[in-house]
């Protein structure tokens, strides 16, 4: 006999007249290299560590947010178990410290963010292994002390070399690990490959040691700059493909500098003058893009509109002719929204919420993420508020990658009302796995609400209806008077792990009368 779900249907007496995407991805990242956003200090016991991230999930929640971005490597450590890698200094003070009482961050904010209908995506900083050598604690057992041939130093920071085969095959490894071992909605890298340019004392820039690694390995290249980029090709796309051979529902993203090239030296670049990651980071997310090696990308577009060298709007427009195909996040740099600045630009509070509408309107804009976390918590000019009450206000789903898989699950079966107490609700059958592919299964639901109709249309970009995602999700009724006597109509969805959403169940209609009991 199947299972039956039931779901507590809560009435909303205030909808957001304003139509909002049905589907949208809302992120925001959080950073845990030199404890940014997490943890807020040293030494924290397991408890206070866990209500620390139960805190940041759920203000996210609150805000609208429906993905969590978070960092779990963030210099060849971890914030996971792995037999590969120490578990970082900034959750425990040392590096090589387990959590006490033992837990594990990642399966526990993949448990958290999975009973909240949100997404977390495994943060990785693929190439950075020692952040501030001269006071980094640095593990036995750290690669850099068993292998030092795959590093160099470059600033006040030690990286892998990409240049050197084992060293892309090894941070493959840890990638594979994670993928295999955790229930993760993606994987994502940030804007971290080969590092950000240095200066000597004498304003020239310092040299990437590699010469050594470009003479054995390079010399079909008639530049270090080509094998360079080279190096991040194979790279990302060894990555992607051990990532779907091991779990295909995986996403796999990039959140880069917002500039990829500009015009003034390449004609495919953006009307920009600033830092391009082509050519000093030796990213050609356009060519990662065409292949399909990653399957979204969100550039950091830190700056404001109208700015002159680099104009928010010209590069929103930019990204969304470039995207061959793939979702487009939009980066926003709210950490640079300032209460103590002139009421223009980052002191403008009209600001973040202009570059969300503004973002909107381009047809490849399939969402946003924010950095940073702490931004959230301080909500400099009513930024969170704004979210929270008008921007992201209707919850909503994350949108399909049809280019990954198009096939949606059964819709929901011997959909049935009834009343318990108080209470309306609705139970369906859950779907039977046997004998069905896996990413062809239900494993979520959408639960639509629409006053007063009896035919109804989901296909409109307007969620106003959408009242709740998930089974079990159990919510208290609203008790308005304004809903006494009158009729409202529900109807639930199936979404497989690719967010394939299936044709609507049958409808239920109730009554609502003014005398429930």
């Amino acid at each position: 006999m199947q299972k039956k779900f039931l779901v507590f249907l809560l009435l909303f007496a205030n909808l957001s007249v304003f139509a909002q995407p049905k589907a949208e991805f809302r992120a925001a990242w959080v950073a845990t290299v030199k404890m940014i956003d997490f943890p807020s200090k040293r030494g924290l016991n397991s408890h206070d560590l866990k209500q620390e991230l139960i805190d940041i999930i759920e203000m996210h929640q609150s805000n609208g947010i429906n993905a969590i971005i978070f960092q779990v490597r963030p210099a060849a450590d971890a914030f996971y178990y792995s037999k590969y890698e120490p578990w970082s200094e900034w959750l425990t003070g040392r590096q090589g410290r387990a959590p006490n009482p033992y837990f594990d961050p990642l399966k526990f904010m993949i448990a958290e963010c999975h009973k909240r209908d949100m997404q977390l995506h495994a943060w990785i900083n693929p190439f950075r292994a020692v952040a501030t050598i001269d006071k980094a604690d640095i593990a036995y057992n750290h690669i850099t002390r068993t292998k030092p041939e795959w590093f160099f130093n470059y600033g006040i920071n030690k990286y892998f070399n990409p240049g050197i085969p084992e060293v892309r095959e090894y941070i493959t490894k840890i990638i594979v690990d994670i993928v295999d071992r955790y229930d993760i909605d993606g994987i994502h890298f940030d804007d971290y490959f080969y590092p950000y340019p240095k200066k000597n004392t004498d304003n020239t820039f310092i040299e990437i040691p590699d010469n050594k690694q470009f003479n054995k390995y390079g010399l079909s290249y008639t530049n270090v700059q080509d094998w360079r980029r080279n190096n991040m090709n194979l790279f990302i796309e060894m990555v992607s493909k051990k990532i779907k051979e091991t779990k295909s529902w995986v996403v796999f993203g990039i959140g880069p500098g917002g500039i990829w090239r500009n015009k003034g030296y390449d004609p495919k670049g953006s009307n920009t003058r600033g830092f391009a990651t082509y050519d000093w980071l030796y990213a050609d997310i356009l060519k990662w893009l065409e292949n399909s090696w990653i399957d979204y990308v969100a550039p950091q577009i830190y700056w404001y509109i109208g700015h002159k060298a680099a104009d928010y709007e010209e590069l929103v427009g930019w990204w969304d002719k470039n995207t061959y195909g793939k979702h487009l996040y939009i980066g926003i740099g709210a950490y640079k929204i300032d209460n103590t600045k002139e009421h223009q630009y980052w002191g403008n509070p009209s600001e973040v919420p202009n570059q969300i509408r503004l973002a909107r309107k381009y047809e490849n804009v399939k969402g946003f993420v924010f950095y940073k976390t702490k931004t959230f918590k301080d909500n400099p000019l009513g930024f969170a508020d704004s979210l929270r009450t008008d921007l992201f206000r209707t919850p909503c789903s994350i949108p399909l990658m049809s280019y990954l898989d198009s096939v949606p699950p059964t819709e929901p079966l011997n959909v049935e009302k009834m009343r318990i107490k108080n209470e309306f609700t609705i139970m369906w059958d859950k779907e039977d796995f046997m004998g069905k592919n896996e990413t062809d299964t239900a494993i979520f639901y959408v639960v639509y609400r629409f006053r007063g109709k009896e035919t109804i249309e989901i296909g409109a970009e307007d969620n106003k209806y959408l009242t709740t995602k998930k089974t079990f999700f159990s919510i208290e009724r609203d008790r308005s008077i304004r809903f006494f006597g009158e009729k409202h109509t529900f109807i639930i969805t199936s979404f497989d792990r690719f967010n394939n959403e299936s044709e609507p169940s049958k409808p239920v209609t109730i009554l609502f009368k003014k005398n429930t009991n």
